[in-house]
């Protein structure tokens, strides 16, 4: 296989329920401190927990016209804000021709389509606001942020459910080496936290009513969350000329697809082993060159049975294992960028974090999982995997700058 140029990562922005910038969201899952609350909106089902970001108050957001965004846009933005600052990229001074955005999600304007749907049953159709469908549609988040920020190169909406946001990160690292652009902004967002959304899960068996513990002999679902993730990529070449700092190199990427069944993985997680092969093929470094995994972990009993089974099969020197869903709950499309950006974070301090509500891990795991306290360990290359409803599978490479 033909190594692919790799992408550096010069910017991070987080919003999530542990807070709405990268410190907050980090120190959270460092400590492995569950966000998890019940939630009043969701009173009266089955399950009442979510995740749910704290009030959002960013510079970004006081534009005109911001009050009328779906959460999921307003996370999406804070977060690009965010790393766009971080990256010390101000859009007044780019070509934005030479700039692109891509997204991830899989639920688009969750709260902005039960809204309009209550309306509409409640009052008729004349009091549907005419901007439902611009707060719905899922590609709104890709088109506020390229509307917001002045991005007139390519833009892409990504939608292969909780593998989106890693899909995102590969789309955009393919569009960089072809040369379609010098900047690539990646967002994954979700606000799925409605009454319909939750009952879905619910009736599916996916979620917990305790706590989201993944890898625990007591798992018994996830917890449903709502957040924000975005990583601004370059070429190298272009962050070496403007002096920027990477914080970690994108060297690898490969998705996926099982071709087995609507929810459920495949059994013996081929098409998982399949992705997480090629993504390190595609990186040009050996299994036991993996410093650290940055594991999807949902906490549902048979993704993290089939996910340890990879693993063990895959990397067989047994590097340490983690996930951030205990402690940020599942923020479905949203989860691949979130946790690649914690992904970055770890690389660069040395650190795998705990996974939190990890007490007892089940039998026959036979995989490193990191609980109770953070482990200092000088990883320069984790592995960031993501896995959908649907069948799809994506994993990217990250090595530390």
């Amino acid at each position: 296989m033909t190594r692919r140029p790799e992408a550096v990562v010069t910017g991070l922005g987080l919003v999530t329920a542990a807070g709405a910038d990268r410190e907050s969201t980090w120190s959270a899952v460092r400590t492995g401190r569950s966000t998890a609350a019940p939630d009043p909106a969701l009173d009266g089902l089955p399950f009442a927990l979510s995740c749910r970001v704290p009030e959002l108050d960013h510079p970004v957001l006081r534009r005109r016209g911001s009050a009328r965004l779906d959460p999921v846009d307003r996370f999406g933005l804070a977060a690009v804000a965010q790393a766009l600052d971080h990256a010390g990229l101000d859009p007044l001074d780019w070509d934005g021709s030479r700039v692109a955005v891509v997204t991830g999600g899989g639920l688009g304007g969750a709260r902005t389509q039960e809204a309009a749907t209550a309306r509409l049953a409640e009052r008729g159709p004349e009091f549907v606001s005419p901007y439902f469908l611009t707060g719905y549609l899922g590609n709104m988040v890709c088109a506020n942020i390229a509307l917001r920020f002045g991005v007139t190169g390519p833009t892409l909406s990504t939608s292969t459910a909780c593998a989106s946001g890693t899909t995102a990160l590969g789309l955009a690292r393919d569009l960089l080496a072809s040369g379609q652009c010098d900047i690539a902004i990646v967002c994954g967002a979700e606000a799925p936290v409605t009454r319909l959304n939750v009952t879905g899960f619910a009736q599916l068996g996916a979620l917990s009513g305790t706590g989201s513990r993944p890898f625990d002999a007591a798992r018994d679902g996830f917890v449903i969350a709502e957040g924000a993730g975005a990583l601004v990529l370059e070429r190298p070449a272009h962050a070496a000329a403007r002096t920027a700092r990477p914080l970690a190199r994108l060297i690898g990427y490969a998705a996926s697809t099982d071709a087995h069944h609507l929810v459920a993985p495949h059994p013996e997680g081929r098409g998982a082993e399949q992705a997480v092969r090629a993504a390190l093929a595609d990186a040009g470094v050996a299994p036991e060159d993996v410093g650290h995994v940055n594991a999807h972990g949902t906490a549902t009993r048979q993704n993290d049975d089939i996910e340890a089974a990879v693993l063990r099969r895959v990397l067989p020197h047994r590097p340490p294992v983690t996930s951030a869903k205990g402690t940020l709950g599942h923020t479905l499309g949203a989860a691949g960028a979130i946790e690649a950006a914690l992904t970055v974070l770890a690389l660069a301090e040395h650190t795998v974090p705990p996974i939190a509500g990890l007490r007892e891990s089940d039998t026959g795991m036979d995989i490193d999982l990191v609980r109770s306290t953070p482990r200092n360990y000088p990883s320069p290359v984790a592995i960031s995997n993501s896995f959908g409803f649907g069948g799809h599978n994506a994993v990217v490479v990250l090595a530390r700058a």
